[in-house]
Order: C-alpha cells, then sequence, then structure tokens
C-alpha cells in the first residue's frame, strides 16, 4: 500500500529528463521568437509594432536580445533558473497584445493562452533550475541549484 509521500514523490529517475525537455522546449522557443523579431520582422519593425501598441520603442531592443541570449544561456543550461524568472515579465507583458483577441492563439492577431502558458513553463523552469542535463554541471557551476547544508560540507 502506497503511503500519501510516496504517491506525491518526485520519480528520481525521469525528473532530470522533464527538466531537459523543458529547458529545450524553453530555450528554442525563446530563441526563435529573439531570432524572428532580428531577422523578419527586423529591430526597427519591432521597434515600430512596440510603438504602434502604446510601448516605448527602446523598449523592444530590450525584449529582442533578452529572448536571444535567455533562450541560449536556458538551452545550454546555464543560470537557467535566474534567467527563466527573468524572462517571466516579458512573458507576462506579451500578454497585453493580444488580450483583447480572445482565449485562442489562433484567432487572428493570436489570442492570450499561448504567452500565458509559457509564463508557467517559465516560472517551472525557474523551480527546476539547469536539471542534471546542463552546461553549468560540465563548468561546476553550483550558483543555479540550492545546495543542502550535506552537500556545502
Amino acid at each position: 500500500m502506497k503511503t500519501a509521500q510516496t504517491e506525491s514523490s518526485v520519480d528520481r529517475n525521469t525528473a532530470p529528463y522533464a527538466a531537459l525537455v523543458l529547458r529545450i522546449a524553453l530555450g528554442v522557443m525563446f530563441i526563435s521568437h529573439g531570432l524572428m523579431k532580428f531577422i523578419v520582422f527586423t529591430p526597427a519593425g519591432t521597434v515600430q509594432f512596440f510603438q504602434s501598441i502604446g510601448l516605448p520603442g527602446p523598449l523592444a531592443y530590450f525584449v529582442m536580445t533578452a529572448e536571444l541570449v535567455g533562450g541560449i544561456l536556458i538551452l545550454a543550461g546555464l543560470y537557467s533558473r535566474w534567467v527563466a524568472a527573468a524572462l517571466v515579465p516579458i512573458l507576462l507583458g506579451s500578454i497585453y497584445p493580444h488580450a483583447a483577441n480572445g482565449w485562442v492563439f489562433s484567432s487572428t492577431g493570436g489570442g492570450w493562452e499561448y504567452p500565458v502558458f509559457l509564463a508557467a513553463t517559465a516560472i517551472a523552469q525557474a523551480l527546476l533550475g539547469d536539471g542534471r542535463f546542463a552546461l553549468a554541471n560540465v563548468f561546476g557551476n553550483t550558483f543555479d541549484s540550492p545546495r543542502t547544508s550535506a552537500q556545502a560540507a
């Protein structure tokens, strides 16, 4: 008979793979959105879009750079916890231009469920950290992952 504790425990065998899948998906998504703003829409076009919805134009440069650099860091597994947490406000802010279009992102102009979902995945990544299969582990980076007192010794 399973106890309440074992039913709610995390599967330690598969959790590192789950963290890896989440990190790859989130990193690739940020990289692709950042590149889209640089290559497809162009920086000038992205600035113009930001201004057309009432946001300051220079904010577009910050968002483009944060998405691209943040995506690379998350994908590589370098400071994923902190980078994902820092990108949550950008994802929440991306709800603004889609809010009036309804729930479904396939609506004209895109709905708001995709940015909300991405914000939730970024929060999950911030809670998970880099995970076992990350470059941070190759470099001995312990800044991203909380250590227990036994590990610190």
